[in-house]
């Protein structure tokens, strides 16, 4: 029985360590998974990609090589969706359901990135090009608010449905936006893939 414990604690440090490496990553930087709960979230092999960092998708940003820094700083990451079909056209969604904190979500959803008119084309090779609604502002979790969802979901936009865009009153802020009226209203419907990460202020332990 013991030998077996050992061998599942070994099988499941190599998960959190090697999972998630990209070529030149510290190898001794822990890549930690959700939990379980959180990780339901995550559907459809949408790939968020950062630098350093590499694929991001359903991880704990890691504390090592200031990765909970820099992902404040660096530009928008690379999205690649290879299930992605040529002739259609997508629409991706960048949220935080936890503004400013998860238990006092008062500003959900804060709108991080909203993209329309996506090719699949660009899709498949992980360079988006579209008509940017808002744009991209990187993960900024206040101080002592606790870990923070960042949430990716990527929609097929129908092919003769109404131009996609946001209101004067949705332009003017990010916070306490409907996300589910903005689905509805559009006719998105569920999203064809789905990615989260989480990630707490640098400063915080």
């Amino acid at each position: 029985m013991k030998l077996q414990m050992v061998v599942i604690l070994m099988v499941v440090l190599v998960v959190m360590v090697t999972g998630h490496l990209s070529e030149n990553e510290d190898r001794t930087c822990v890549y930690e998974v959700l939990s379980q709960e959180d990780a339901l979230f995550c559907k459809g092999n949408l790939n968020v990609i950062y630098p350093e960092i590499g694929k991001i998708g359903c991880i704990y940003v890691p504390q090592c090589n200031n990765f909970r820094q820099k992902i404040g700083s660096w530009g928008k990451p690379s999205i690649k969706y290879s299930q992605a079909h040529e002739d259609k056209k997508y629409v991706l969604i960048m949220v935080d359901p936890d503004a400013p904190s998860r238990n006092y979500p008062r500003n959900r959803y804060w709108r991080h990135w909203l993209v329309a008119n996506i090719s699949g084309h660009s899709l498949k090779t992980g360079n988006i090009n579209g008509h940017e609604l808002t744009g991209y502002q990187p993960p900024s979790p206040p101080p002592q608010t606790g870990f923070h969802r960042y949430q990716f979901s990527l929609f097929e936009q129908p092919e003769k449905g109404k131009v996609i865009t946001l209101t004067s009153k949705e332009k003017a802020k990010r916070g306490s936006w409907s996300i589910s009226d903005f689905i509805k209203h559009f006719h998105l419907g569920t999203p064809v893939a789905t990615s989260q990460f989480l990630t707490q202020n640098y400063q915080d332990l």
